[in-house]
């Protein structure tokens, strides 16, 4: 085995081991943030397939995350207050897979139109989109407006039970696991070397004779499925959703993840979800303003590092594919 191999094996047992035994000896704070950092690591992971991989920027990435909490929230709430008994439900067999689906047709009508710019207007166009669903759910009252939804009931699993804090990050983590093992294998095959190749030179690839439109929109749409998926689960764990998960701001955390890890790498997404979520503990304890010291420190990684922390921790500024 390599050595990223090496460091990505011995990052994820720890993220596997520590937090359950930070909850055994009376610690349940560190569960709950590494089940927070697991799930937000999803939707890294998700948007490191075509920022990183496919070098498309998206600033709308947010908007699958809250999708996939809505589609959690929704039937949830029908089921308990009633209203639409064909989606009422507190089945997770039917929450989580309407969450991928949803926002894999989102993806695809929103990316069929985007991915026929390029650029600023590419990333202004996914924002606009994102902003779009926001302002939509601001507008529906009965799932709370502005204010957001309790979800009062977590999703129904079959062996698993989402309300026991070790089975909900035991849960988050095997996804994050198989979310990761997705985007090597896709990357790895023809189809990745496609997206890559259209990364640095399209206009070659074009007359090489490939559909570059086809191949990135069909990557726009897994990363999009993807991050609903991580977004169910994220309703499943607040236990309230608002439109604030799909703000713009958010996309740009989700950015921030993936560039300060490692973009176009495994590991990278998820230490940088780390790197995120722990110096936003930190600081946020002792400042309210503690974006202005993290965008510093960003700006730092991406002027010193250019591979992000993983072509920090191996030395050298270059990717760890």
């Amino acid at each position: 085995m390599t050595r990223r191999g090496w460091m990505t094996v011995a990052v994820m047992a720890l993220l596997a081991i520590l937090p359950p035994v930070f909850y055994l000896t009376g610690n349940p704070f560190y569960l709950d943030l590494a089940t927070r950092l697991s799930i937000l690591g999803i939707a890294a992971v998700s948007l490191n397939l075509i920022l990183g991989y496919g070098g498309l920027v998206s600033f709308g990435h947010a908007a699958f995350v809250g999708l996939g909490a809505y589609a959690v929230g929704i039937p949830a709430h029908h089921w308990l207050y009633g209203g639409m008994d064909f989606l009422a439900t507190t089945s997770g067999l039917v929450q989580i897979p309407l969450a991928v689906a949803v926002c894999a047709l989102f993806a695809l009508v929103t990316g069929a139109v985007c991915l026929r710019t390029k650029g600023v207007y590419f990333i202004m166009i996914t924002m606009a989109f994102a902003q779009m669903i926001y302002y939509l759910i601001v507008s529906i009252e009965e799932y709370g407006g502005d204010d957001g939804l309790v979800i009062d009931t977590r999703s129904e699993l079959p062996f698993v039970n989402l309300d026991n804090p070790l089975q909900l990050f035991g849960f988050s983590y095997v996804a994050l696991l198989v979310a990761m093992g997705l985007v090597r294998m896709i990357t790895r095959s023809r189809f990745g070397m496609v997206l890559k190749g259209a990364k640095g030179n399209e206009e070659r690839m074009v007359t090489l004779g490939f559909n570059v439109y086809a191949y990135r929109l069909t990557a726009y749409v897994i990363s999009g499925a993807m991050c609903g998926f991580a977004g169910a689960l994220l309703g499943n764990f607040t236990t309230f959703i608002s439109p604030e998960m799909m703000d713009w701001s958010r996309s740009g955390e989700l950015m921030f993840m993936v560039i300060l890890g490692g973009a176009a790498t495994t590991l990278g997404p998820i230490l940088g979800s780390i790197a995120f979520i722990v110096v936003e503990e930190i600081l946020s304890s002792f400042t309210i303003y503690w974006h202005l010291p993290f965008g510093l420190m960003l700006m730092a990684v991406v002027l010193y590092a250019r591979g992000g922390l993983v072509g920090l921790l191996r030395g050298r500024g270059e990717d760890a594919e």
